[in-house]
C-alpha cells in the first residue's frame, strides 16, 4: 500500500482522542511530504540535526516532535521551533530545554519518559524519581517548559502479556499524577505509548498519542 492508504488504514482504527505521530526519522522529505499531503501534520523524529534540516525544508504548519534520546548539547538547536519533547528522561535535561526555550522567548511543552520495560537499555524516570521531580522546589523556576505527560516504551518482546503489565502500570501512574499535580507547568494529558508493533495494546490500556513509523513508511532507511 502505498504512505496514503497506509495512514488512512492505521487513522481509521485509531480512536478520536489518539493522536498519530508519523515516525519519519531517517526517511527523505517526498515521503514526508507524501504523508503530509495526505493530511498528516504531526511528525517524528529522533536526531536533532535531521529533524532541524526537515524542518528548514519542508512546510512549516508541520509539528515536529522530538522522540528518542537527547543530548543536552543538542537542545539548542530545536529549540526555536520544536512542539513536543517525548523523551525529557532527567531534570538536567528539562533544565536545559528551559535555557533554550527562554532564548527564543517560547515555552516548551514535554513528556517524562518513564522506565517501564525489563531492559536495562532504556532510559527514563523510575517513579520515586518522578515524584522527586514533580513535588520538588526546583521545578517551580523553570518557566519556560511545560509538562504536559509522559512517556513509555514497553519491552521488545513477544510476549503480550509483558506489554499490558508495562503499559497498564503506566496509565496507572498517569492517572495518579494527574490528579495530584495541576499549575501553569505540570498540565498532564497526554500519555504516550505505543509503537508499530504495540500500539492496538496501547490503545486498549490508555495511551492517547501513538508513535508510528514502519507500519506508515515501510522499514527505516539508515545509511
Amino acid at each position: 500500500m502505498s504512505i496514503k492508504e497506509n495512514l488512512n488504514h492505521i487513522k481509521s482504527s485509531l480512536p478520536e482522542n489518539v493522536t498519530l505521530v508519523a515516525v519519519s526519522k531517517t526517511k527523505p522529505d517526498a515521503a514526508i511530504l507524501e504523508a503530509y499531503e495526505a493530511g498528516q501534520r504531526i511528525f517524528g523524529e529522533n536526531k536533532i540535526q535531521e529533524m532541524t534540516t526537515k524542518w528548514e525544508n519542508l512546510p512549516k504548519d508541520i509539528q515536529w516532535h522530538m522522540i528518542g534520546h537527547v543530548q543536552r548539547n543538542k537542545v539548542k538547536y530545536m529549540a526555536p521551533f520544536v512542539n513536543l519533547i517525548h523523551g525529557i528522561d532527567s531534570f538536567r535535561l528539562l533544565k536545559e530545554v528551559d535555557k533554550q526555550a527562554q532564548k527564543h522567548d517560547r515555552v516548551i511543552d514535554c513528556l517524562l519518559q518513564i522506565h517501564i520495560a525489563r531492559e536495562e537499555s532504556k532510559f527514563g524516570f523510575d517513579e520515586a524519581e518522578l515524584m522527586a521531580l514533580l513535588s520538588g522546589k526546583e521545578i517551580k523556576d523553570l518557566k519556560h517548559i511545560r509538562i504536559v505527560g509522559l512517556m513509555g516504551m514497553a519491552t521488545f518482546t513477544e510476549n503480550k502479556q509483558t506489554i499490558i503489565e508495562e503499559f497498564t502500570g503506566l496509565k496507572v501512574l498517569f492517572d495518579r499524577i494527574a490528579e495530584t499535580y495541576s499549575d501553569e507547568r505540570i498540565q498532564m494529558n497526554t500519555l504516550s505509548m505505543g509503537m508499530s508493533g504495540d500500539y492496538k495494546i496501547a490503545v486498549a490500556h490508555g495511551s492517547n498519542m501513538v508513535r508510528i513509523g514502519s507500519s506508515i513508511f515501510g522499514d527505516r532507511i539508515y545509511n
